[in-house]
């Protein structure tokens, strides 16, 4: 067994991978760095699979928090691990969009499924995680449940704010306007997949597309990126654990070449 644990600010995900290649078992813990999320999802990972930590052979730790995690064998970059994980769950995809809970970014790779250029955004919380979060309390709902007020809307009331703070101010402006809540979850969605946009056509676009990271889940941000793209975005059920299945697979090659 083979384990990738990709430690982010906003939570953790760990990935065990037989020496086949198959992917065993898959964790997301909501606790980031620092937290005890990365031994939970580990240990999480772990009874899903039916093993102990004694049956796996080899660790690679990804992410904001990977050098904090001193049960890996191995750290790697959560560039190259969000690569390697989106050319697995995608085999040909050729740009990646990665939102996570603080930051985003978007990936080139090329038709030999290497990683060729990057854009990252991780000075402002506008358009990651965090920002739907934000935005989700300000409707007293949980995050989850913003894709399904989406589909509700009957218009798309922007939210022009390129900052976080200003943007919440921005919508709790226009609920007191009496502003429909659904048309204004619209705007927010919009409003993510803007940046999000932005940050493709730094890279270039080049079909497949593959979102991962937790902001995959909301289908309704990867609808409106489509729509500003002008092409599909794909998801896949593992996208927010792209990057611990990205190490995980370092796990298996470093295991083979005898790396520490």
């Amino acid at each position: 067994m083979f384990m990738g644990v990709d430690i982010g600010s906003a939570s953790s995900k760990c990935v065990i991978l037989s020496d086949a290649f198959e992917l065993i078992a898959s964790s997301v813990i909501p606790a980031g760095t620092g937290t005890s999320g990365p031994r939970r999802a580990a240990e999480a990972a772990l009874e899903l699979a039916g093993v102990g930590m004694g049956q796996v052979s080899y660790v690679v730790a990804t992410g904001y928090g990977r050098n904090t995690y001193g049960a890996a064998d191995r750290k790697v970059s959560e560039l190259s691990c969000h690569a390697k994980g989106a050319v697995w769950l995608m085999p040909g995809v050729r740009t990646v969009i990665d939102i996570g809970g603080q930051d985003a970014k978007a990936l080139a790779i090329d038709k030999d499924g290497k990683m060729t250029d990057f854009v990252m955004n991780d000075k402002c919380a506008a358009g990651t995680g965090r920002f739907l979060d934000v935005m989700a309390r300000v409707f007293e709902i949980e995050t989850a449940e913003l894709a399904g007020l989406d589909e509700k809307a009957g218009g798309i009331v922007p939210i022009s704010s390129t900052c976080a703070v200003f943007a919440e101010s921005e919508v709790i402006s226009q609920l007191a306007k009496n502003a429909p809540i659904p048309d204004l979850v619209a705007g927010i969605h919009q409003s993510a997949a803007s940046r999000a946009a932005s940050l493709i056509k730094r890279v270039g676009i080049n079909e497949p597309v593959l979102m991962t990271g937790g902001v995959a889940k909301n289908e309704a941000v990867a609808g409106a990126l489509s729509r500003i793209l002008g092409v599909p975005v794909n998801t896949s059920p593992y996208s927010q654990a792209a990057g611990a299945l990205g190490a995980a697979l370092f796990a298996c090659e470093g295991a083979d070449s005898g790396q520490k």
